[in-house]
């Protein structure tokens, strides 16, 4: 029997911030084959990110064709191809596609001051102009962030500070339109990638479509957006280049990308509404489907279209998560952290390097498991509560349930008692007394309290650390059984979708989940103290850290 028409597949390739996936993903929701590699950043004074887009799409080539070669399959058993990317970042491309400078990506800040600027107005409502703030939300469902981390106030960032390159701009996108652009030469955005460009008539996910006032009122030039094609539609076929690089028949359909949120409420099988999931990588959100529009301005909450047709989803997003681990290991543990990060991976987020240089590149991807291995094992001997030690992980501002991008990390209630595994312990507790919180506003806007949690993303791998989120949050946590594959599988799953090869309705059964891990009652008495101190260490010293990094 033909292989190729026995059993159909899709490419689905994500960009992550620590590197590219890709994947063979079949119509049974099974990944055939898989492969990944890093990308590096570079971290700016005064709150700059940047990665090289040419770099993502070497790599994207070499761990396309890996993943290829590995599944045994011929080329045209591949029917099409679906992409996700992290989201919030920014890509000048010129005429040609080449990128005008290095990608702009969703933690850099440096946009804070134009935004602030563009936003604001009189009479003022939460820093925003009454009258802006209102049209946002009414036509978007949001409004930008204050936080200088929005495409638009990158945009705005950009065209102030360089402002020939901009001039020479063509268009700007969203790193996942930007790769589909690479792959078909088509420079195009749908309705649930462009969003935070807050520029897009959202009340009707049929209709999405750019609004003037809106444009004026963001500072944006209609001319270097995107078209915009429906969600979960063919926007391109693969080009004869693109094709020869990845090894792939061209005229291939590639269908609408997404942002990393997205792709990964359908990758772990959480995709009914009202269905939480968690995700834990470099950034942490929580989220879910949902029926309706709605925001939360208060705690910078709001329902987006979703890559699903006609669904929105839920956006929220912690900046940091896993990335603690990885500045745990790596600033203040290297030597568990090995040799091979040396001093590459000693600058974290935020503008750590000198005020006079140029930037300091950190290597992509994650640590060797073996030093997670090695955290968690020290972990585990702490006992929970961590001797009272309260970790806060905010190393790169905050997104949700609060917008402060000067708020930062720390240990919190150290003593000359206090262990090393006390310290260990304390930041997957801390990770988690976030999530808590986020799950309390979480709840509260969708108006349904959650019967259990998906668990997805790296930090997904870590029994603990499900453990401990049980224990914080007094909820049962399913973790997906590859929990770091959702966002390609999601990828995936959307591409098959959009080719009718499957339906909504099936996903949930396409994706294999672990029993749950269940609350230990007795837990929450050792934790609920902890966690509303958590709260009050970010009242108490918020207005520090504005006058310390403002």
């Amino acid at each position: 029997m033909d292989l190729a028409a026995a059993r159909p597949c899709v490419l689905g390739i994500d960009l992550g911030t620590g590197g590219p996936k890709a994947a063979l993903v079949a119509v049974d929701g099974t990944i055939l084959s898989s492969a990944s590699a890093s990308i590096s950043t570079t971290f700016l004074p005064s709150g700059g990110a940047e990665q090289d887009p040419e770099e993502w799409w070497t790599t994207i080539v070499r761990v396309a064709r890996e993943a290829i070669a590995a599944a045994g399959i011929a080329p045209e058993a591949v029917k099409g191809i679906g992409c996700t990317a992290q989201w919030s970042g920014t890509v000048a491309t010129a005429e040609d596609s080449s990128p005008i400078r290095p990608a702009i990506i969703w933690m850099d800040s440096r946009g804070a001051g134009e935004m602030r600027r563009q936003a604001g107005g009189f009479p003022s409502v939460m820093g925003y102009g009454l009258a802006k703030i209102v049209r946002w939300v009414r036509l978007t469902g949001g409004a930008p962030g204050m936080s200088g981390k929005d495409p638009v106030a990158h945009i705005l960032w950009f065209r102030s500070r360089e402002p020939d390159l901009y001039r020479e701009t063509a268009k700007f996108l969203e790193p996942v339109d930007w790769i589909n652009m690479r792959l078909t030469g088509q420079a195009r955005a749908s309705y649930d990638s462009i969003t935070l460009y807050w520029a897009t008539d959202n009340r009707k996910l049929d209709l999405v479509h750019y609004d003037d006032k809106l444009l004026r009122i963001g500072g944006i030039e209609r001319s270097k957006l995107p078209d915009l094609v429906e969600t979960g539609a063919v926007m391109g076929h693969l080009a004869v280049r693109a094709a020869t690089e990845l090894g792939l028949p061209p005229g291939l359909p590639v269908v609408t990308g997404s942002g990393d949120v997205h792709s990964a409420a359908v990758g772990s099988g959480a995709s009914t509404d009202f269905d939480l999931h968690l995700y834990i990588g470099t950034s942490s959100w929580i989220s879910c489907h949902i029926p309706f529009k709605k925001t939360d301005p208060l705690h910078n909450i709001a329902s987006i279209p979703a890559a699903v047709p006609g669904s929105y989803l839920v956006a929220d997003e912690h900046e940091t998560a896993g990335a603690c681990l990885d500045f745990l290991a790596t600033t203040m543990l290297a030597e568990d952290a090995g040799a091979q990060l040396a001093d590459s991976r000693q600058a974290a987020p935020g503008g750590r390097s000198d005020p006079g240089s140029t930037g300091r590149v950190v290597t992509g991807g994650h640590l060797d498991p073996a030093v997670y291995e090695k955290l968690e094992e020290t972990a585990s001997a702490a006992r929970p509560g961590s001797g009272g030690v309260i970790f806060t992980p905010w190393l790169n501002g905050e997104r949700s349930p609060v917008d402060d991008h000067t708020v930062r990390g720390g240990f919190h209630n150290l003593s000359m008692s206090t262990t090393r595994d006390d310290i260990i312990r304390s930041v997957y507790e801390g990770v988690a007394y976030n999530s808590r919180w986020l799950l309390r506003a979480v709840e509260s806007f969708i108006g349904h309290p959650c019967r259990r949690v998906v668990f997805i993303g790296g930090g997904a791998r870590s029994r603990l650390w499900a453990q401990i989120h049980a224990d914080v949050l007094q909820r049962p946590i399913v973790q997906a059984t590859d929990p770091s594959m959702a966002n390609v599988r999601g990828a995936g799953l959307l591409a098959l979708l959009s080719l009718g090869l499957i339906r909504r309705e099936d996903i949930p059964n396409l994706v294999p989940l672990k029993d749950p891990v269940e609350p230990n009652p007795q837990a929450e008495g050792i934790y609920m103290p902890l966690y509303r101190e958590f709260l009050n260490i970010y009242t108490k010293t918020r207005r520090i850290y504005r006058r310390l990094n403002g």
